[in-house]
């Protein structure tokens, strides 16, 4: 069985249409779904039970038995940037983390989770995932220091031999929708499209960056799936490691993308961005992918413009929202 924390979002409910795709359907979903439309992402996907995750918790804190658990798959966090509860962020994104990695490995059971590209803060050190920039880069936000604390913690203790952290970066596609702000600018720059015929970007506060000359390293989901597919079939490579596609494109690039997968000319809007993250906004990642290929991943990412010809046409069109 394989344990699948925040199951039902983004890319835990993805990774679970991969497992699936595999042949793999014992399968335990942990998440919250309160009232949220998440639920929807677990319609077709097959598993063998679904828990909260405070009742999860409280199980593996009394160190509960999952007899024929072989992985946890620890996506599973509150993955709001701009969350601004800080004991929130540490007890779901570290505590809990910690917690649940301590029982995996008493009971040698392999452990992958997801850390984040927003650890890197302003990328005035860079974007390597080397054990040495991972000690000397600062989080620009909360979100970003809760995840930190974790990698930290992994490097301490001496578990980068014995567990598997992706540092996700800018991760886009089908089963996303729920997920309200944090969705990707793709999923909801097609809707303002359709309603405006036009995209709103963030200007540039900078002099050394033109409006909507900002870079991301963008990584569509069905790429990321491959990576932890990897992982799970090579369980003595560990780490941590970024997962993006290492190689930066701006928003404007991104913008003109949508509107060329939906056969229209571009047509953007720059706009303030608001003080509030100005101070906290990173205008350029970009993911060092030597560490991942010298652990002996074939990598080979789609092109942004595929990637997003790919969402928009094969879901956004056809009003499909899930993998």
């Amino acid at each position: 069985m394989i344990i699948v924390t925040g199951g039902a979002g983004f890319i835990g409910s993805a990774t679970i249409k991969k497992l699936n795709d595999s042949g793999i359907e014992q399968i335990l979903v942990v998440d919250n779904l309160g009232s949220s439309d998440k639920w929807k992402n677990l319609v077709g996907k097959k598993f063998s039970d679904y828990i909260h995750k405070d009742e999860f918790i409280k199980l593996i804190e009394n160190q509960a038995n999952f007899g024929d658990a072989e992985a946890v798959i620890h996506f599973g966090a509150c993955s709001a940037t701009t969350e601004q509860d800080a004991d929130y962020l540490i007890r779901n994104n570290f505590h809990y983390s910690r917690a649940l990695a301590e029982w995996a490995l008493a009971r040698d059971i392999r452990f992958i989770y997801a850390s984040s590209a927003a650890t890197y803060g302003d990328g005035a050190l860079g974007f390597s995932d080397d054990n040495d920039t991972t000690y000397k880069i600062r989080p620009l936000n909360k979100y970003g220091f809760s995840k930190h604390l974790f990698d930290l913690w992994v490097l301490n203790n001496k578990l980068e031999g014995k567990v598997t952290g992706l540092k996700f970066f800018n991760v886009f596609g089908p089963n996303e929708y729920h997920k309200g702000d944090m969705r990707s600018l793709i999923n909801k720059a097609f809707f303002q499209i359709r309603e405006t015929g036009k995209v709103r970007l963030f200007k540039s506060h900078r002099d050394d960056y033109r409006d909507g000359e900002q870079v991301r390293d963008f990584v569509y989901i069905k790429d990321c799936l491959e990576v932890i597919w990897w992982f799970l079939r090579n369980p003595k490579t560990c780490g941590i490691y970024n997962l993006g596609t290492g190689n930066a494109r701006s928003w404007n690039d991104l913008v003109k993308s949508i509107f060329s997968a939906l056969g229209q000319k571009h047509k953007i809007e720059y706009i303030d961005m608001p003080e509030a993250i100005r101070n906290a906004y990173q205008y350029h990642t970009e993911a060092k992918m030597e560490k991942l290929r010298s652990a002996g991943y074939p990598i080979s990412f789609l092109s942004l413009e595929d990637s997003v010809k790919d969402y928009v046409c094969a879901y956004l069109q056809n009003d499909c929202s899930h993998l």
